[in-house]
């Protein structure tokens, strides 16, 4: 006869060998989300926008008719008188050029699009020399002797008045270089090139002001 199987026996508190310790459970630090490419694009593209938003509003405060304030300028009105000193030092105002159909053109030496520019300008004053055009240069944000030079090698031979402050340039609100006024005999504006002149653009405006258009 077999003896029953021993009752188990419970371990001793005591003796029984200590649980290991838990760990502290650390999180994970959180991922850092990039900014992708195409976020960055449309940043840029905003910033774009929102530049050229800028420029077209002034732009369309210059070129609206009716827009200028007293003493701004508009087309359709009499634009403001020039009086001043001229790259050779001589006096010049813009009264004394009544009568003629007249070109006002904002420029400098260090405009690029002006090297373009100059040289168109001299080949249209000798060609339309019989129709009483006058062109009269003003010198935006650059020095007289480097504009001087500028003029002799490409052509400039009429009149550049300096705008040392910037009077005529704000009264002209002048947003470009280099940017064209034509203004026909009774003094009035009829129309503003912003930007270089090219062939067609000259032809096209200067009828505005001669009676050919």
């Amino acid at each position: 006869m077999t003896d029953p199987a021993d009752p188990e026996i419970p371990a001793d508190p005591a003796t029984a060998p200590p649980a290991a310790p838990q760990q502290p459970v650390v999180p994970e630090p959180p991922t850092p989300v990039a900014r992708s490419r195409p976020t960055r694009r449309i940043a840029a593209l905003v910033g774009v926008a929102a530049v050229t938003a800028l420029v077209v509003v002034a732009l369309v405060a210059v070129i609206r008719p009716g827009s200028g304030s007293s003493g701004g300028i508009a087309k359709g009105q009499v634009v403001p008188d020039i009086r001043g000193t001229t790259l050779d030092g001589a006096p010049i105002d813009l009264a004394s050029l009544r009568g003629h159909p007249v070109l006002i053109n904002f420029w400098g030496p260090s405009c690029v699009p002006c090297r373009e520019e100059m040289p168109l300008l001299a080949q249209k004053a000798q060609q339309h020399a019989a129709s009483g055009l006058q062109i009269l240069g003003v010198l935006m944000y650059d020095p007289v002797e480097p504009a001087r030079a500028f003029a002799q090698e490409f052509g400039g031979t009429w009149p550049t008045v300096q705008d040392p402050d910037g009077a005529i340039r704000r009264a002209y609100q002048a947003v470009a270089r280099p940017q064209s006024y034509f203004v026909d005999k009774d003094g009035i504006l009829r129309s503003i090139q912003v930007g270089y002149l090219t062939d067609a653009d000259f032809e096209r405006q200067l009828a505005m002001i001669t009676g050919g258009g």
